[in-house]
Formats: structure tokens, C-alpha cells, sequence
């Protein structure tokens, strides 16, 4: 469970948990073959605010990676899981709230991205914030770079494109937006020997492409 439970309008937390589809580490291969029902992204809910969940679904997906699913509600109540593969991110939705999803497909918004882990929420404004790889929307750069994207609506369009970093070898975004609407989000650059960076800033910044506030810095 490496992703963010959502809280939907219905006062359910849904949580994309996973099971690996790919043999992953060699000395898990060939193992634990009761378990391979579940291999692929897990859909789990709770009811009483974490105090118990259930298995809703378990989505597969094509070409599959460590998928580090995540969920939002679309203002029209249908999910919107977004997963990471080894061809970049792909998208499926459910129109349940979670018991059947669409066949996975690439992203009608034609979001590149390499097989990484993205950021992807929904904030109090209402708009959709999507942390990627990459210092533009349809052009997948590596794990090099990280930009900052907001959808008006609901992910048909994005725009912005705030730069938030700027070099190589960047990777694991993860954040939250703090009650003055101020957005974190935390990264890694140089894996290993590397270290763990914070960058904060707003919506204006995103929607003009540079810092404006005074309260935001990279």
C-alpha cells in the first residue's frame, strides 16, 4: 500500500493496495500460488474509517510493473484509477464505486510518463493536480525533471506546467495541500547515496508557470 486512501462522497475510504502480475524479485517467483487470483491492483474498502476493509475488485493490467495505483472521484461519481506500467500510465474507470472497472487504455489526455511513480489528487479547489516526470504533458523525458499540472475539468485538459525541479534522476513524488491551499510535495533525487527533497508552492504558481507567492519556494 504505498498510495494515499481517498475519501469519497460517500464517507468511504478506497485504497489501492497490489499484488505484483510481474514475477518481480527472483526469489519470490514460482511462490505463494494461491495468491495469484489477487496479483494486480487491489481495491479495498472501508466503511468505518479504517477500522476494517474489504476486497471491492482487483484490476490487472497489460504490461505490467509495480503499479502504485491511485484513485480519484470524477464530479460525476465514477472512480478514475491511474497505474503505473512499463509503457507509461494507463487508466481505467469505475462507475460503482469500485466493484467493476473499464479495460485499462492509455490516457485520453496522452499523459508520457516512464515506468515511475507519479502524484495524482484531487485539491480544495476542486481541481485535479498531477505531479509527472518531465518538464511537459505529452512527452515522456525519463525519470528526469518533475512539473506540476492542474485540470479544470476533471482531466479532459491540463495546463500549467510548473517546473518544480529541474534536474536529472528524480523519482517518487508524494504529497498533500495544507488548509491554505498550499501544496507539498516531497521527492527523491539520486536514489541511494541521494536525498529526499521538499517543494511547496500554490495553484497561482502552477497556472503561470513560475513562482508568484511568496509563501511557495522550490
Amino acid at each position: 500500500m504505498l498510495c494515499k486512501p481517498t475519501v469519497l462522497s460517500t464517507g468511504e475510504w478506497i485504497l489501492p493496495s497490489y499484488l505484483l502480475q510481474n514475477p518481480g524479485f527472483r526469489q519470490f517467483n514460482n511462490v505463494y500460488p494461491e495468491l495469484d487470483p489477487y496479483r494486480g491492483v487491489n481495491v479495498l474498502v472501508s466503511k468505518d474509517q479504517g477500522k476494517n476493509w474489504e476486497l471491492r475488485a482487483v484490476q490487472k493490467f497489460p504490461n505490467p510493473d509495480w503499479h502504485e495505483a491511485m484513485i480519484v472521484e470524477k464530479k460525476d461519481g465514477r472512480l478514475w484509477m491511474m497505474t503505473r506500467t512499463k509503457k507509461g500510465i494507463m487508466e481505467c474507470f469505475s462507475p460503482d464505486k469500485g466493484y467493476t472497472w473499464s479495460e485499462p487504455a492509455f490516457t485520453a489526455a496522452n499523459i508520457q510518463h516512464p515506468s515511475s511513480r507519479f502524484f495524482f489528487r484531487r485539491l480544495n479547489s476542486g481541481r485535479l493536480l498531477l505531479i509527472k516526470n518531465g518538464k511537459e504533458l505529452h512527452k515522456n523525458e525519463g525519470r528526469n525533471y518533475f512539473s506540476a499540472w492542474l485540470s479544470d475539468d476533471d482531466g479532459d485538459s491540463w495546463k500549467g506546467g510548473l517546473i518544480i525541479e529541474d534536474r536529472p534522476n528524480v523519482t517518487y513524488p508524494d504529497g498533500f495541500q495544507a488548509t491554505d491551499g498550499t501544496i507539498y510535495i516531497k521527492y527523491d533525487h539520486n536514489r541511494g547515496p541521494g536525498e529526499i527533497t521538499l517543494a511547496k508552492f500554490t495553484e497561482d504558481d502552477i497556472l503561470a508557470g513560475r513562482i508568484v507567492s511568496s509563501r511557495s519556494k522550490l
